[in-house]
């Protein structure tokens, strides 16, 4: 994935009213109406929303009769999850080194009762 798509998917997800499209599609095609509904805004509004999220591949949007259906496209998500993965598992290795440090640090300062100097 190009840096500068990958760039504008997370910028679309970067709004919530954007992510709560995205869930939304993931039950099925909507209209722009349907889209509006759950959230304050208006359908216009919608439509911007939904322009974002096409120019970053996240929805396609085709014609039904005389409705605009707009549909979830989840493979720029997988994309953008295996960049976050590469973070997740550097954070991972992270945080084992510091369970060694600790558990090395713990085991210094616990007395070893083999080694109790009282006659």
């Amino acid at each position: 994935m190009a840096s500068d798509t990958l760039s504008l998917v997370f910028g679309a997800l970067a709004d919530p009213t954007r992510r709560a499209i995205l869930a939304q599609l993931s039950q099925g095609d909507a209209t722009v109406g349907e889209l509006a509904k759950p959230h304050a805004v208006s359908q216009p509004a919608i439509s911007q929303h939904l322009k974002v999220l096409e120019k970053a591949g996240l929805i396609s949007r085709r014609r039904h009769a005389t409705a605009r259906l707009s549909h979830l496209e989840a493979e720029p998500l997988r994309a953008a999850t295996t960049w976050l993965a590469e973070y997740q598992r550097f954070w991972e290795r992270r945080h084992q080194r510091l369970d060694a440090l600790l558990a090395d640090l713990q085991a210094a300062q616990t007395p070893d009762p083999d080694n109790d100097a009282t006659p």
